[in-house]
């Protein structure tokens, strides 16, 4: 029992080292939310149009898609923990071109290569925390890289409007040094040997197909991921700014109301990493997947009656903040953070490399389209909600 107190409490020590990346990937993902709006103004000191600026939230994900092959390769090949810590020097290069770059190429180049680097955070540090982790408290362990992220988020949100542009920049590159490279390999030296007997027996991405256990993973990871994306929350989290200024709310300020959001997210996160191991991930998920329907059936209803000119629709201006805010607390206790820990935990040792790429890639290719429509969308119809 000691051992087993000893083990989490390092795997525990290493999980929160290793997530530290994922603030730096939560910033950069959030990015998009206070930068646009900044970007398409005429106090911009990149001239950017609309559709260049929207551009920026799918290349992110675009550049993700692209550093899968590597993810793949390199968790395996060099470790995880050096996959983490050559993404973060990807991160720094990638926030400095942010903060340097004359014109919207770079700002390309640079989100592309941010998105390259998240995917080292989202593959390595749950996949270490699943091979390291004690049962018991495994769920709150893998949950700890999306609070980490929500972190992100926050400060995103309260930097980005408020402070000159670079400063995020400086702030991203800040968290992302923050990474010790400190050595526990020793005191898990036990666990290790077991986890490292296991990995020699490579997996190939044929047996995620003809393994019927792998079959049956991929397909909850298809469904899950496919859930959570089908629940807007790229598209809420990159675009929150110009949502809340498009619903035309008269009760607060677009830039404070995404503040609370995020806030609210972290704490149900928080909730939900402690109690997702005592209630489960079914029921955790079926009340989250029911409660965010119900906000985003109310979003729709309000923007719907926006755009065909209802007449006393800023009486109800108060529904999209409402909306936003109960989307924000019932996504997070459960769509929002059982497929990272399941992901975790589904594939066998051989497999989990391939299989988590897998999965973040179809999570990936989900998230790119769903923006491209979303863009596309936007655009069409952005006159009649601004």
């Amino acid at each position: 029992m000691a051992r087993t107190t000893e083990h989490t409490q390092y795997g525990m020590t290493h999980e929160t080292l290793g997530s530290l990346f994922a603030i730096s990937d939560g910033m950069s993902y959030a990015w998009t939310a206070p930068m646009i709006p900044y970007l398409i103004s005429d106090r911009s000191h990149i001239k950017t149009t609309l559709a260049e600026a929207e551009w920026l939230e799918t290349i992110l994900m675009m550049g993700a898609l692209c550093g899968l092959p590597t993810t793949i390769y390199l968790v395996d090949k060099i470790g995880r923990k050096r996959s983490l810590l050559l993404a973060s020097f990807t991160m720094i290069l990638a926030w400095s071109t942010i903060a340097l770059g004359p014109n919207i190429i770079y700002l390309y180049v640079a989100r592309f290569f941010s998105g390259m680097a998240g995917d080292m955070a989202f593959v390595a540090a749950p996949m270490y925390v699943a091979e390291i982790a004690d049962r018991e408290i495994r769920g709150f362990l893998s949950g700890i890289i999306y609070l980490m992220m929500l972190i992100g988020c926050i400060i995103m949100y309260s930097v980005g409007p408020y402070f000159p542009f670079y400063v995020v920049s400086i702030v991203g590159c800040s968290v992302t040094l923050l990474e010790p490279n400190i050595n526990v390999d020793e005191e898990i030296l036990e666990i290790s040997k077991a986890i490292e007997r296991q990995k020699t027996e490579r997996g190939r991405i044929l047996d995620l197909f003809v393994i019927p256990s792998n079959r049956k993973g991929m397909l909850i990871m298809t469904v899950l991921n496919g859930g959570q994306h089908l629940c807007a929350i790229s598209v809420i989290l990159m675009n929150l700014h110009l949502i809340l200024e498009a619903a035309g709310s008269i009760y607060i300020d677009s830039s404070q109301a995404a503040i609370i959001f995020s806030v609210v997210m972290l704490i149900a996160a928080a909730f939900a990493s402690l109690q997702v191991d005592k209630y489960g991930r079914k029921v955790l998920l079926i009340t989250s997947s029911i409660l965010t329907g119900c906000c985003l059936l109310a979003l729709a209803i309000y923007f719907n009656l926006k755009i065909t000119g209802y007449d006393n629709i800023l009486n109800v201006s108060w529904i999209p903040i409402v909306s936003v805010m109960i989307y924000a607390a019932v996504f997070k206790i459960g769509m929002g953070i059982v497929p990272i820990i399941v992901t975790a935990e589904i594939f066998p040792a051989k497999m989990k490399a391939i299989g988590m790429t897998v999965a973040d890639a179809m999570l990936t290719v989900q998230t790119t389209y769903k923006n491209y429509v979303s863009i596309e969308y936007y655009t069409e119809n952005y006159s009649n909600l601004s």
